[in-house]
């Protein structure tokens, strides 16, 4: 019998689907919930694990961005700039608008609205790292790329991203969206060491970043997500494509208008590589400044942001850089040329070795390509043409040696051939003319002897060539630039400006020496008796000579450490009266500054103060400074009691009752640190005095042409010559000036202190005392002007028509001489030979 199963079946096919559904649903939800719950799960382990070990977002508000060291000069014009990290740090206020919105449009347009991260790009980007295992499209807001750029590395991996993901909460929990969006225009990298948007204009186009266009901005916006593939020098095309996207998105966001986006688009971008250009060159300067701050703050100076101020005057260097780059150069022409540089046989090699050749000032390398009698084709170093004429270089002579030139050349062809490497430079007509650079070296250094103050410093012809700094470094033989320190101790010994010594022949026997030394005045001759004074502005060796053994060379060395000389490197015999002690141009500057200021110490110094980015003082000088009221100030001690305080300090608060008791309307204002007087008053008058007649009638007559009457100073002339010299000052300034060889080769037998080195102080210093007036020093109480005998020294009676003034320290006032009596006047001198030894 066959069984039937009958199955009830719902009546509406609807309400079957919809029961499934409901079933799977429900199963579904269980699934969804148990892998959110266990995402959720995951990350808050990882959130309870990563956290305690991240850093505080505040910590970004006292953030050091590394900003490099900065030196500028006292007018605060640039000098130099060091460390590896160009960067400007700007507050938001100083961003422009559209800089602002031109990033966001590249970065994030999101940014005031998200808490920190973007989901649909953050979603996005998982998506990628799920499916390829990197991160293709980013998914970064500007508040990860902080948190990125200041806490953690460029690895993509997911337990950074997730680090990434919780410090930008912590981030805009802490910080306001504008610091944040400040310190991302601050720190990212944008390209050619550039960080940050102020680096980035500068570097890009030269300008800051309130003084670029719409256009430039854009550009800089696009930087960001590749610094090299959107870069515009190495790939502009590129680079405009990304800044045409970003003004597009600009003006879909309603940034700019559609006039502003067309002209922005068509606008021919002209990015060049800017360097951080100094605005005066001083790179001397530069280096001792970089040096002084590594010595005194280490490495963190690269990169803390110091910004240095110097003492240097910009108006003032720029004038000494042109005045000793003349003088070398015109020793140079006097000497005469001396040969291409190089020969560069291969006509396909000159232009790639002109590239490889730097410009040394106004002196433009080039190579000779053909040449006639009359005129020589160059290719210049930036590839164009250009032809030397005779015409314009007819006075070219050869140089022989030291002592001799060949006779002017006539035709070009037997000077120059094809290949040679040579310089030219313009003339005041435009005219090329043949130059090169020259092989002697010199220095100039100049100080205020108020306080030491370096106002300009030169160390060489070009720091390009040679960075080798001769002011500060070049140890030479100041020769008869060392005299009048030797005759300072003379009158502080007991002579006087009037004491008779003998010029006469003198010999040195000496077991040491293989010869006997037997000194000369430069002209061969011997002049008899002469007064200390004359022999001084006449530069006589001998007498300098009879000077030291008088006051003994023991007693002379003792005083030297108050002018700066280090008193265990000076020679300990009589040589040392011509000046043959090792020293530097900056050493001989500073000791003169005694006879500047009237017998004041004072030590040279270049840093006037730093600064951190915060404009916080980390540095200030206290140079001692001149101050002739503060000795009879109650509040100045004696110098005695100077010398035996601790510290300036000290010395201050012992005075500071007295000093409280007066006035500002009754006492001048004491400075913070006087200056010590270190030679007495009345010496250093007479000594003053003395040197300004080296420059009315002694060997400095050249600069009577200053028409000033308040300068002094003294030549210097080696043996050989090998170095020299002229140091003068007026009561603004003080400037040494030094010329000479490195290998101390011989400068020629008609060069002397002052006519090599003597106009380049010359022509600095019309500058440096232009519209500036005349001071004159009064005599101090205690010295007093008596009439005497110029052939014997001694006092006269007032009816010698041959009789002249001379200054005497009142105790030591000559007698008064018998009643008319006159001695005889001796022209001509005479010469009294005497052996010493």
């Amino acid at each position: 019998m066959r069984q039937f199963y009958i199955i009830a079946a719902p009546t509406d096919a609807g309400e079957l689907m919809k029961a499934y559904l409901g079933g799977f649903s429900k199963g579904l939800t269980a699934l969804v919930a148990l892998f959110l719950g266990s995402v959720l799960l995951l990350t808050a382990s990882i959130y309870l694990y990563l956290s305690p070990k991240l850093p505080s977002a505040d910590s970004l508000r006292n953030v050091r961005l590394q900003t490099p060291l900065r030196v500028y000069s006292r007018d605060h014009l640039l000098i130099a700039e060091f460390g590896e990290k160009k960067r400007n740090p700007l507050v938001f206020e100083e961003i422009p608008k559209d800089l602002i919105n031109a990033l966001l449009a590249a970065e994030d347009d999101n940014f005031y609205n998200h808490s920190g991260i973007d989901i649909p790009s953050l979603l996005r980007a998982a998506t990628e790292l799920a499916l390829t295992g990197s991160i293709q499209s980013g998914g970064s807001t500007i508040t990860m790329q902080v948190a990125r750029n200041f806490f953690l590395t460029p690895e993509q991996s997911f337990i950074r991203k997730f680090n990434e993901i919780l410090l930008a909460f912590r981030i805009e929990d802490e910080l306001t969206k504008d610091e944040i969006l400040t310190l991302y225009a601050n720190k990212i990298y944008l390209g050619n060491r550039a960080y940050g948007v102020e680096a980035a204009a500068r570097v890009y186009y030269g300008l800051s970043v309130n003084e670029l266009s719409l256009d430039q901005m854009a550009m800089i916006a696009g930087l960001p997500k590749a610094p090299s593939a959107f870069n515009p020098l190495s790939n502009p095309e590129r680079a405009t494509e990304r800044r045409d996207w970003i003004l597009g998105r600009m003006l879909k966001l309603g940034h700019i208008n559609q006039a502003q986006y067309k002209q922005a688009i068509n606008s021919l971008d002209t990015a060049s590589y800017h360097s951080q250009k100094p605005e005066i060159d001083a790179p001397y300067i530069a280096e001792m400044a970089r040096q002084e701050a590594i010595d005194r703050w280490g490495l963190n100076a690269y990169t803390d942001g110091y910004i240095v101020t110097t003492t240097l005057d910009s108006r003032l260097q720029r004038k000494a850089n042109v005045a000793l780059r003349a003088g070398l150069d015109t020793y140079d022409q006097r000497h005469g040329y001396r040969g291409p540089e190089q020969t560069v046989s291969a006509p396909e090699k000159w232009q790639s070795t002109l590239r490889q050749v730097a410009q040394v000032h106004d002196l433009t390398p080039a190579i000779i390509t053909a040449v006639t009698a009359d005129n020589a084709r160059l290719l210049l170093k930036n590839g164009k043409a250009a032809n030397l004429a005779r015409k314009h270089n007819n006075n070219i002579r050869l140089y022989i040696s030291e002592d001799a030139r060949s006779a002017v050349v006539a035709d070009f062809s037997t000077l120059f051939k094809p290949g040679d490497l040579i310089r030219v430079r313009k003339d005041s007509k435009n005219h090329l003319v043949l130059a090169q650079i020259p092989k002697v070296q010199g220095a100039l250094v100049a100080l205020d002897p108020k306080n030491g103050a370096i106002r300009s410093l030169v160390g060489g012809y070009s720091f390009i060539t040679s960075n080798f700094n001769r002011a500060t470094q070049a140890i030479r033989q100041p020769g008869s630039n060392f005299k009048p320190f030797i005759y300072l101790r003379a009158l502080e010994r007991g002579l006087s400006p009037a004491t008779m010594i003998n010029d006469a022949p003198v010999v040195f026997h000496d077991p040491q020496l293989e010869k006997v030394w037997r000194p000369e005045n430069d002209t061969g001759k011997f002049y008899g008796p002469t007064p200390l004074r004359k022999a001084l502005y006449l530069s006589r060796n001998v007498v300098s000579i009879r000077v030291l053994r008088q006051i003994g060379v023991k007693y002379a060395v003792n005083g030297m450490s108050r002018f700066g000389f280090d008193e265990s490197t000076l020679p300990k015999n009589l040589s040392l009266a011509l000046g043959t002690l090792g020293t530097t141009p900056l050493h001989i500057a500073q000791g003169y500054t005694v006879f500047a200021n009237g017998g004041y110490q004072v030590t040279p110094y270049l840093i006037d103060r730093v600064e951190t980015l915060d404009n916080d003082i980390l540095f200030q000088a206290t140079p001692a400074t001149v101050c002739r009221e503060c000795e009879n100030h109650p509040a100045a001690a004696p110098a005695t009691k100077l010398e035996e305080a601790d510290s300036i300090q000290e010395l201050f608060a012992e005075t500071e009752a007295v000093a409280d008791s007066n006035t500002a309307e009754t006492q001048p204002e004491i400075p913070v640190n006087p200056a010590k007087r270190i030679v007495d008053e009345r010496i250093a008058f007479m000594m003053d005095s003395i040197l300004k007649d080296v420059i009315l009638k002694g060997t400095g007559r050249k600069a009577l042409a200053l028409n000033r009457k308040d300068i002094g100073g003294k030549t210097g002339t080696t043996n050989g010559p090998r170095d020299v010299w002229f140091s003068g000052y007026s009561p603004h300034m003080v400037t040494t000036v030094w010329v000479g060889f490195d290998e101390n080769l011989l400068l020629g037998r008609t060069e002397f202190g002052s006519s090599a080195a003597l106009p380049i102080w010359m022509d600095y210093m019309a500058l440096a005392l232009k519209d500036l007036p005349e001071i004159q020093p009064q005599q101090p109480a205690g010295l007093v002007t008596v009439k005497i005998d110029p052939n014997t020294g001694r006092r006269t009676s007032p009816g010698n028509p041959y009789g002249i003034f001379e200054y005497f320290l009142q105790e030591k006032t000559p007698s008064t001489p018998a009643e008319g009596y006159e001695s005889p006047r001796n022209d001509a001198g005479s010469t009294l030979p005497d052996n010493l030894f």
